[in-house]
């Protein structure tokens, strides 16, 4: 695999708390809009744009794009975003009270993503692709990383406690319990080394930024006849993590109606289709289980797969079986991805907060599983296939604003 060291824009070590910000993509604009109130560094500004405007402007309106420009010139400007001498890699740290993962910020090559050696689990949609691709060539840069898996070696932790001997760049705890600390890797050759003897990279968030990516990359490879394949915009932001380390969270789901069946009748078409017993609360007890919420009640969902079932990597998972089973056939939801009955909510608590929804009126029935295992998604991308819509959600989130990939050397100086 093909993954280098970059020079990066990167956040004043004395504004970096300021600066840090969740992904765009895992806050919408009310949220993103509470996060930034009174702190005009915050990244969102630029990854979020939108919500400097009214609810009614629509996120894709040029003029969102345009504040996004604007916003990152200021940051720059004002000296909030410093740019480096010289390429490196940076190790990011993520830790909380119960699990800490070591990754290696650098840059992937385009070609990697277009020949699938950078291998993928979903599909894109056309609209958040649009607004990656829009976004990017805006600023000239890529604002947030792809988070990638890869099957990982024993030399890494070496490299690791090798950058950990000294001062960090940055050290920020937030209001959630978790620790990001970042270091720049003293020496880039071990680490271009090691990843190019990687078979492939996974990715495990940041399929729309990924694709973005590299339709950006095409578009300027077309635009140049002077291309060589060097250029800053073949490549992209990522960080890579041993798949070994990565924690997959639950990704729930909530239905606002039952498809004009009473409770009872819908109850008696999930009998049909699974063994139910009562539940102890909204966590499944383990993978093969689905914990339903109807009418105030927690139910367990067990089933055994069909011979059909078990030779397929995606018809095996859980929520494949939830869909195929249940939620197609019986509560009529064709396409997941597109169906606004289906509300997708992921994370630690996600399905104690839709029940309280679905008990306020919000909903009719709420579906809790078990998280995807690596092991699952990576013999999924490896065959080529993809999973159902909002499968996995990885957590602790990693920050945006810290690390900037610009697409050119005009770019910060």
């Amino acid at each position: 695999m093909k993954f280098y060291p970059f020079i990066a824009l990167r956040a004043a070590p004395e504004y970096a708390g300021d600066i840090a910000a969740p992904p765009y993509d895992v806050v919408d604009r009310a949220e993103a809009r509470r996060r930034a109130e009174g702190n005009p560094r915050c990244f969102l500004r630029v990854s979020r744009p939108d919500l400097e405007f009214p609810d009614a402007t629509p996120p894709d309106d040029p003029a969102v794009y345009r504040r996004a420009a604007e916003r990152f010139a200021q940051f720059r400007a004002e000296g909030w975003l410093i740019r480096d001498a010289a390429p490196a890699f940076f190790l990011y740290r993520i830790a909380d009270a119960a699990h800490e993962q070591r990754g290696v910020v650098g840059v992937c090559d385009a070609s990697d993503y277009e020949s699938g050696a950078i291998r993928r689990h979903e599909k894109t949609r056309a609209a958040p692709e649009a607004d990656r691709i829009r976004h990017t060539e805006t600023i000239n840069a890529n604002a947030g990383p792809v988070l990638l898996a890869w099957p990982g070696d024993p030399r890494f932790a070496e490299l690791c406690a090798e950058a950990e001997r000294a001062e960090p760049l940055y050290d920020i705890r937030r209001p959630d319990g978790v620790r990001h600390t970042l270091w720049r890797f003293p020496r880039s050759e071990p680490l271009a080394e090691l990843f190019g003897r990687a078979p492939a990279f996974y990715i495990a968030d940041g399929h729309h930024r990924a694709a973005g990516a590299a339709a950006v990359a095409r578009r300027r490879r077309a635009a140049n006849p002077h291309h060589s394949g060097t250029e800053e915009y073949n490549r992209f932001l990522a960080t890579v993590f041993p798949a070994d380390q990565l924690r997959i969270g639950p990704y729930n789901r909530m239905l606002r109606d039952l498809n004009g069946l009473s409770p009872a009748a819908f109850l008696s078409a999930v009998r049909s289709r699974f063994d139910v017993r009562p539940a102890r609360g909204p966590t499944p007890s383990g993978p093969g289980r689905i914990a339903l919420w109807v009418e105030g009640v927690w139910h367990e969902l067990t089933w055994s797969l069909t011979d059909a079932e078990r030779g397929d990597p995606v018809s095996a998972l859980d929520v494949s079986v939830l869909q195929n089973r249940l939620l197609s056939p019986v509560l009529g939801v064709r396409d997941p991805r597109t169906d606004p009955r289906l509300v997708f909510r992921g994370g630690a608590g996600s399905a104690e907060a839709l029940a309280g929804e679905a008990a306020r009126g919000e909903g009719a029935a709420v579906f809790s599983l078990h998280p995807v295992n690596i092991a699952d998604l990576m013999a999924v991308a490896d065959a080529g296939l993809t999973m159902p819509p909002k499968s996995t959600w990885f957590e602790p989130k990693l920050l945006s604003g810290l690390l900037i990939h610009p697409l050119d050397d005009a770019i910060g100086r």
